[in-house]
């Protein structure tokens, strides 16, 4: 049984045609700017069966049409790994096309199954710089490279994606940094610049926690232009999303 927060049907931000999106309960990392900051605890959500979630992935297979599938996001979704494998095992033996959103903080025995059965991974790269991945996150970025490079050894399809926070993750030497450091990984097909934004600071609020970027504005258009244009001359393809 997986704990799941919530679903969303017809998502199409979280890879490539129309999906239904699985958050999963459950965090490693405690980001500044999580935007479901409800998820980070894993007590709560629904426990949900293999077969709930297939039968909900069947009744919107007509809306997938040839690209879309399933993303399980949250959250971690590789907090859970264990109890995801039969759920993402049991999806491709339907057919279905499969994708995870993950942190990469998280490389076990389980792990490494539960990726065997997925087409596509969204790679949430937070930070190039140890120091500031440490001061965003909570957590060192050493885990997160080397999941990375599991990952490249294994051939799996990566879009990596890549939350430009206005004086925490647009310096232009650490963007040239994150550039130079996966230019040549072939298996990495674009690359996503996710702008900030303060949707989730209310859950803050519910939860009883301080919101530590308060103050800090969305991305204006030419700071968003201005990553665009350096992370380009490293990626075979860059969106703002």
């Amino acid at each position: 049984m997986l704990r799941v927060h919530s679903f969303e049907s017809l998502g199409t931000y979280d890879g490539p045609g129309i999906r239904l999106v699985v958050f999963l309960q459950g965090c490693n990392f405690k980001c500044l700017y999580c935007a479901n900051a409800d998820t980070i605890e894993l007590k709560g959500g629904t426990e949900t069966s293999v077969d709930e979630i297939v039968g909900m992935a069947k009744n919107q297979k007509p809306f997938f049409g040839k690209k879309g599938g399933l993303t399980f996001s949250g959250g971690e979704p590789l907090v859970q790994a264990k109890q995801l494998l039969p759920v993402v095992k049991a999806l491709k033996e339907e057919g279905f096309h499969v994708c995870i959103d993950t942190n990469g903080g998280i490389l076990n025995e389980d792990v490494k199954a539960v990726l065997e059965y997925v087409d596509i991974v969204l790679l949430d790269i937070k930070h190039i710089n140890a120091a500031q991945h440490q001061l965003l996150t909570g957590k060192s970025n050493e885990k997160t490279l080397a999941f990375v490079d599991y990952l490249r050894a294994n051939n799996k399809p990566v879009w990596l994606r890549y939350v430009l926070v206005p004086g925490y993750s647009d310096n232009p030497e650490h963007l040239h940094q994150l550039g130079e450091h996966f230019k040549d990984f072939t298996n990495i097909e674009k690359l996503e610049i996710q702008p900030y934004h303060e949707l989730g600071a209310h859950k803050y609020e519910h939860l009883g926690w301080e919101y530590q970027l308060k103050g800090v504005k969305a991305n204006t258009p030419e700071q968003l232009d201005a990553a665009y244009n350096i992370l380009t001359k490293y990626f075979k393809e860059v969106v703002i999303n």
